[in-house]
């Protein structure tokens, strides 16, 4: 294939044999699964879901009038341009998905939406930094409901006390995301709306690789 890195670095939604969401890869992934007949792209058009291999997709991304051209990804090989898949699904894999997300600062950033939660203003992740709500030097924990994304300025000012010593007010309150916070950040382009239909009723974990 000859294409640039964030083409193949684009994000696809892989689904297990039920159809369930399991995780979230990248083109270059996916384009590999769909070569060695592990998965098939699962195109969806007007609420219609239709399953193609790697030939019979390669044959309807030659016909570029089938697709809304600028959502889409393209890859360019020496004879055609491959649209990259939004969703794929894995043909031998029904392993269920884990029904937890992840604790981890990019999933908290990402939760928050790299808005400090103190003095309610977004910043660059250079900038930012995670709060222990209860400073773990009162017994406070790394937990969900315990860690928040915090700007240095406002990090300095709470220092190990509590929000309510340090005079200040939780812009709102921390909770467990029912779902990865990188995907539900996501859905908010019209780009991913295909992800909906297989995210909107499922309680599970997708962790980016």
């Amino acid at each position: 294939m000859i294409a640039g890195e964030n083409s193949l670095n684009a994000h696809v939604l892989v689904l297990n044999k039920l159809w369930m969401a399991v995780r979230v890869t990248s083109a270059r992934r996916a384009f590999s699964l769909l070569v060695r007949d592990l998965a098939e792209v699962i195109h969806v058009d007007d609420g219609a879901y239709s399953g193609h291999s790697f030939n019979s997709w390669s044959e309807l991304s030659e016909a570029r009038d089938e697709f809304c051209i600028n959502e889409y990804e393209w890859v360019r090989t020496v004879r055609l341009q491959l649209a990259v898949p939004k969703v794929i699904r894995l043909l031998g894999y029904d392993r269920l998905p884990q029904h937890q997300v992840k604790l981890s600062r990019r999933n908290i950033f990402a939760r928050d939406s790299n808005r400090c939660q103190y003095c309610a203003r977004h910043f660059p992740i250079s900038e930012l930094s995670l709060d222990h709500i209860m400073p773990r030097s009162q017994g406070g924990v790394s937990s969900w409901d315990n860690l928040v994304c915090c700007c240095v300025r406002c990090n300095a000012r709470k220092g190990g006390r509590t929000p309510a010593q340090a005079g200040l007010k939780l812009w709102r309150k921390p909770v467990r995301p029912r779902r990865n916070p990188m995907i539900s950040t996501r859905l908010g382009s019209g780009k991913y709306a295909s992800w909906r239909a297989f995210l909107d009723h499922a309680y599970w974990s997708v962790e980016l690789k």
